[in-house]
């Protein structure tokens, strides 16, 4: 388990030192997802594991590294069940910029979950949905996102893999 921490760490230091290595333009054709742009999403609802209900809290950090193509990290907190959570992942993500009133967008991630008391368990998981704007530098966000856990033991954590909606308000700049 502190390997798999160590690890984690150590990429999540790099991507966001490969992040703040691109130059920061002006957004072009891109818009609000253009080259340059960094985008903010917070994160809140609920969530269920291990027989318990949770309060989620997230925020999310990315880097629009070329025109509909960002590169982030985000941060997720559950609390007031059983076993506190956090989870670490690594995203990229592309939108569809060129769409007019709608942006669709697909992505993909890898992700540490670390839970008090048990072993930590990593997954990789895919994303897609609509961005919608909701101002000149905001966007609602919905859509679908399917997570496999690796190395999963069925006999802990029931599952090992999960489809689950998402939603968020995402604010650039």
């Amino acid at each position: 388990m502190r390997q798999a921490s160590i690890r984690m760490k150590r990429l999540l230091v790099t991507m966001l030192l490969v992040a703040m290595a691109f130059p920061v333009h002006a957004a072009g054709a891109g818009g609000m997802f253009g080259q340059g742009r960094t985008h903010i999403s917070l994160m809140a609802g609920n969530g269920y594991a291990f027989d318990y209900n949770y309060f989620v809290i997230g925020a999310s950090a990315s880097h629009y590294v070329l025109d509909g193509l960002g590169v982030g990290l985000s941060f997720e907190n559950w609390s007031g069940g059983g076993p506190g959570i956090t989870k670490y992942a690594p995203f990229a993500q592309y939108v569809f910029y060129q769409a007019s009133s709608l942006q669709p967008y697909v992505g993909g991630f890898y992700r540490h979950t670390a839970i008090a008391n048990l072993p930590g368990i990593d997954s990789v998981g895919a994303r897609a949905g609509i961005y919608f704007s909701s101002g000149p530098d905001a966007f609602v966000s919905a859509g679908i996102v399917h997570e496999s856990y690796l190395d999963c033991q069925a006999t802990i954590y029931r599952a090992c893999s999960e489809t689950y909606p998402e939603i968020s308000i995402t604010f650039g700049f």
